[in-house]
């Protein structure tokens, strides 16, 4: 695992295309319980090295209800983006992230993740590619019929504080959802590996 993501964290596929120049971020080990798919690293991640280091990433961890040691103990979380880069500021928020990195990848890191026991899929570019057919026509609705994707999936919006008008408009999320997922995350990383 360690070498694969090694691999990884060299890679240069999209280098002409990204403007702070590569810098992938992945994390976990065999051991993982929970997967993170996410959208890619945001600009201050890409500075520090380091995922969900920024506004996004304190908002999801207060979702998850764990504290920064438990969310970076990579036997706890496992963070897989869809795009591994930086992938540059758009007009709002970032840009899309690279398609390149999710088919090189994502097939071979999951593989070699034997313990996950929850995947969370963070966005629509995460749930697009991991529910397929099965994604509803947008974010909202997703998120609405969460309990659809369970036990496999469990489908969230992205962290952005470029997002929190959506949580404004959506109480029920924070109201309904949120607890539920601060439930499972809590048993699951109280279980003995």
């Amino acid at each position: 695992m360690q070498k694969l993501l090694s691999e990884i964290r060299n890679c240069e596929v999209c280098k002409a295309y990204l403007p702070l120049g590569p810098r992938p971020i992945v994390a976990g080990t065999q051991n993982s319980k929970i997967v993170l798919i996410s959208q890619a690293p945001g600009r201050k991640a890409h500075e520090h090295n380091l995922p969900f280091k920024d506004p996004s990433g304190r908002k999801l961890r207060e979702w998850l209800g764990v504290t920064e040691a438990q969310f970076y103990n990579p036997d706890n979380f496992a963070i897989l983006p869809m795009g591994f880069c930086y992938p540059g500021k758009a007009k709002s928020g970032d840009l899309p992230p690279r398609k390149e990195c999710a088919p090189l990848w994502h097939d071979a890191v999951l593989k070699r993740l034997k313990g996950v026991k929850l995947t969370l899929l963070i966005g629509k570019y995460a749930q697009d590619q991991y529910l397929g057919k099965t994604s509803k026509k947008n974010l909202t609705e997703n998120v609405t019929n969460y309990t659809e994707f369970l036990p496999d999936y469990f489908v969230l919006p992205h962290p952005s504080p470029v997002n929190r008008f959506w949580t404004i408009r959506n109480p029920w999320f924070e109201a309904d959802v949120v607890p539920e997922l601060r439930k499972r995350v809590s048993e699951l990383l109280s279980v003995r590996a």
